[in-house]
């Protein structure tokens, strides 16, 4: 059985504003369903930059050329072209259905549990039994409710890093996303942490597509099910993570894999 698509990069480029090359040239990359796809590669490669136009978030700072296609295709099969979204609210949809959890958790400075209700709010849900259920659920969903559950009116900055990036967690996956975002999803964290947020990853791919920008080959070899491998801009080699890793059809993967890169 083919495994479907929830997202496809299609002859992709994208510069800064007021630089003259792009970061990204001519991009193609599909996204599987249900699926967690991992990017690699040196710093400064792109990873992240293609991570953010995923869902538009280099918009927040105008001024950046998009050129090819970012297609979300809808659970009836519709695709729709990400790029040519241009009205505020579209951009809050967009947001909604592909989440992003940055590097540096995120926490607004509000209650733990306004901070999951506050995108649900957003997206129109009132009721307050509605939203007590859907807010212990994604806080659930996040293996943090039993940390949680007695404090939730208390301010979420008041969080260890960990528990703060999984209430980010909690906060994306409370909307029921199609897609969710990771940017290096467990740097700076211990391994215990660490440990904590790859297996809330795994678990959640069963109801989420999830992309993660990760350094860390070792999380990228353990995590993912397909690996792709940028190098200045351009996406070297994508293909299922096993092969990758063990018999990558590039020998600029190949170095970087083995670490004799550079």
């Amino acid at each position: 059985m083919a495994e479907s698509i929830v997202m496809d990069v299609r002859d992709f480029s994208f510069t800064y504003p007021g630089v003259e090359k792009p970061s990204l040239k001519k991009i193609n990359l599909p996204i599987k369903e249900n699926k967690i796809t991992a990017m690699i590669g040196p710093s400064g490669c792109g990873k992240s930059t293609l991570l953010r136009a995923m869902n538009r978030i280099h918009d927040l700072y105008p001024g950046n050329t998009y050129e090819g296609e970012i297609n979300l295709y809808k659970a009836n099969g519709e695709k729709e072209n990400i790029l040519k979204i241009k009205k505020e609210n579209d951009f809050i949809r967009l947001r909604q259905e592909v989440g992003m959890i940055f590097q540096k958790p995120t926490p607004f400075p509000m209650s733990i549990f306004d901070n999951v209700a506050y995108g649900l709010r957003l997206a129109g849900i009132k009721n307050k039994t509605e939203l007590q259920d859907r807010v212990e659920t994604a806080l659930k969903g996040a293996a943090i409710w039993n940390e949680t559950k007695d404090r939730l009116n208390e301010s979420a900055l008041g969080m260890s890093g960990g528990q703060q990036r999984r209430l980010c967690i909690a906060r994306a996956v409370a909307l029921k996303p199609r897609v969710l975002l990771f940017d290096e999803p467990t740097s700076a964290l211990d391994p215990i942490s660490t440990g904590a947020i790859e297996e809330l990853i795994a678990e959640i791919k069963d109801e989420v597509s999830v992309v993660i920008v990760t350094h860390n080959m070792q999380q990228a070899s353990r995590l993912s099910d397909y690996t792709a491998f940028m190098y200045l801009g351009e996406l070297i080699e994508y293909d299922d993570t096993e092969k990758i890793f063990l018999n990558p059809g590039e020998k600029l993967t190949e170095d970087y894999i083995t670490g004799r890169f550079g």
